[in-house]
């Protein structure tokens, strides 16, 4: 990287707008662009399927990507496992993350601006919103949509659809009860309403 006489040409050939351009979106979330002023107040998109809004950046042509969510208040995610190298860094709000091995206890990590959690591959991870304002965070990790890095451990976009369908993320309804009843003890002692649907609605 450095005292590397080297130029990436490809990537960057000293284009005015390189910095600058508006950026192109594909599809409903996916960002193509070279830089992002703000990921703290990015505009977001609403994304059914996992819950809450998020939106994808392919930076720079690169091979590593990344995303930011955001999750309202009273509100938590699906969870979902993957390959490795994700990393979660937490912007605003607080809150915490359950990762566990299919078939062993889950493990709690509570969270708040500036945390940083990383999933080991395959683990189920999700994350919870325990704070008074949304929760929003940056993930990095390998595997743009643009240049694609090997097979991911979901086998492509198997980590969006459900476990019973031979997917890598778990729908609400099939979730532990556990798991709502933990959340549901955390807001009470917050004082924040459930903003979650009943399981099974």
């Amino acid at each position: 990287m450095f005292n590397n006489d080297f130029v990436f040409s490809d990537r960057f050939n000293g284009e005015e707008d390189y910095f600058s351009s508006k950026g192109k979106l594909y599809g409903e979330r996916i960002w193509e662009t070279n830089f992002v002023p703000n990921v703290e107040t990015f505009q977001l998109r609403e994304w059914k399927v996992r819950g809450g809004s998020s939106n994808e950046f392919e930076l720079a042509s690169n091979t590593m990507m990344a995303h930011v969510s955001e999750y309202p208040v009273g509100t938590y995610k699906k969870a979902h496992r993957h390959n490795p190298g994700a990393h979660v860094l937490i912007l605003e709000g607080k809150g915490y993350t359950l990762m566990w091995e299919e078939g062993k206890p889950k493990q709690r990590f509570d969270w708040h601006r500036g945390s940083l959690i990383v999933p080991p591959r395959g683990w189920f991870h999700q994350h919870f919103n325990t704070g008074r304002e949304p929760a929003r965070y940056l993930a990095r990790r390998w595997g743009s949509h643009k240049f694609r890095t090997g097979k991911h451990f979901s086998g492509g976009e198997g980590w969006y659809y459900s476990v019973k369908l031979g997917g890598h993320q778990i729908e609400y309804e099939d979730e532990d009860p556990e798991i709502r009843e933990m959340y549901e003890q955390d807001l009470v002692k917050e004082g924040i309403e459930l903003k979650m649907p009943p399981i099974g609605k």
